[in-house]
């Protein structure tokens, strides 16, 4: 169980930057969970966490940005297409 414990954070970080991908607004939230955990615990696993986490936050922001901006803009695909 302590195995566990010690992983919590590292384990949330990977499930936020997955959840940042797909459902950026949880991605973010996950991540700043997983970051404050990251933070309270002071081992080598906790570092990658919290690298991970920001990752995982960035990417939930820039994503949610880049859904506003096609929302409000409109996405033309015809234009795409030869």
């Amino acid at each position: 169980m302590e195995h566990l414990r010690t992983h919590s954070s590292y384990i949330l970080s990977i499930v936020a930057l997955v959840l940042a991908l797909f459902v950026s607004v949880a991605g973010i939230l996950l991540g700043v969970v997983s970051l404050v955990q990251s933070l309270k615990q002071k081992n080598a696993i906790s570092r990658k966490a919290k690298i991970i986490s920001i990752v995982a936050i960035v990417l939930g922001i820039v994503f949610v940005v880049l859904s506003i901006i096609l929302t409000y803009k409109g996405l033309d695909l015809t234009s795409l297409t030869a």
